[in-house]
């Protein structure tokens, strides 16, 4: 926590908001969404969704891949409590939303549905996205679905295993105009998830990176994508890194507090 604590002060230090962006595709999308007042309305839903989590008092047995849980010593997990801690924030909802209201993707894919509260996020800032959301454990995907089907979110999809196995075959000879990447957090995962998914690119993708800067690995990974040279713009909010693929950009990065 203190390390996070940290890495926040650096980011205020050496961001800005909308008067240091020159860009105008930038500019237009730090006003007009990122510091556009919340709707309350999508705020009143995604609350009704964390709520029904939270006052699940059931437990489930977790499967773990990658680095695992910081907050959890064991597998066995009370719902409320995985919801409560591991979950998206109400922010970090807002911000999700937000962002998919604004650009309105229609084919999304999700990397990581845990309990479901990110993807009820998406779903709530388009109600006509059709998303495919991975999970490698089925206990947390049962309950996902009971979300999804207790909110009538139609239209979304839960692939369940590992993701070395789940995603080559999903982004087979598909196209997502977003991509949102909250799994396994380790450096040579997430890289390779990036290359699996570069196969579904338009000029218009956008993708989101959950938890660039929770850990030393997760930054190095952010530099890297940052590089790459499809990449063309990236905006780093510290709770999420923005990227974007459009041809008609120059490369630029932005850091901006929101």
């Amino acid at each position: 926590m203190i390390s996070i604590i940290r890495e926040y002060i650096k980011f205020i230090s050496k961001s800005s908001n909308e008067h240091g962006v020159h860009s105008p595709f930038v500019y237009h999308f730090v006003t007009n969404c990122l510091y556009k007042k919340r709707n309350n309305e999508f705020q009143k839903l995604f609350l009704n969704c964390k709520n029904q989590l939270l006052n699940n008092k059931k437990t489930i047995t977790v499967k773990e891949f990658g680095i695992g849980s910081t907050f959890f010593k064991t597998n066995k997990r009370s719902i409320a409590r995985i919801a409560k801690i591991a979950g998206i924030t109400n922010k970090k909802a807002s911000i999700l939303t937000g962002i998919i209201h604004y650009f309105k993707p229609l084919n999304i894919l999700e990397l990581g549905t845990s309990l479901g509260l990110s993807t009820s996020s998406i779903k709530i800032g388009n109600k006509k996205s059709k998303i495919i959301t991975l999970e490698g454990c089925l206990e947390t995907s049962k309950i996902a679905q009971q979300l999804f089907d207790h909110q009538n979110f139609d239209g979304v999809d839960i692939v369940i295993g590992d993701f070395a196995e789940t995603l080559p075959l999903t982004v087979k000879n598909n196209l997502f105009d977003f991509i949102y990447f909250d799994g396994n957090h380790t450096k040579k995962d997430t890289l390779d998830y990036f290359d699996y998914c570069l196969t579904t690119l338009t000029n218009e993708s956008i993708w989101i990176f959950d938890d660039i800067y929770w850990s030393n690995e997760m930054k190095e990974t952010w530099s890297l994508i940052k590089k790459h040279p499809k990449v063309t713009v990236t905006v780093d909010l510290f709770y999420f890194g923005i990227v974007f693929f459009r041809k008609e950009q120059a490369k630029e990065h932005f850091k901006i507090r929101v």
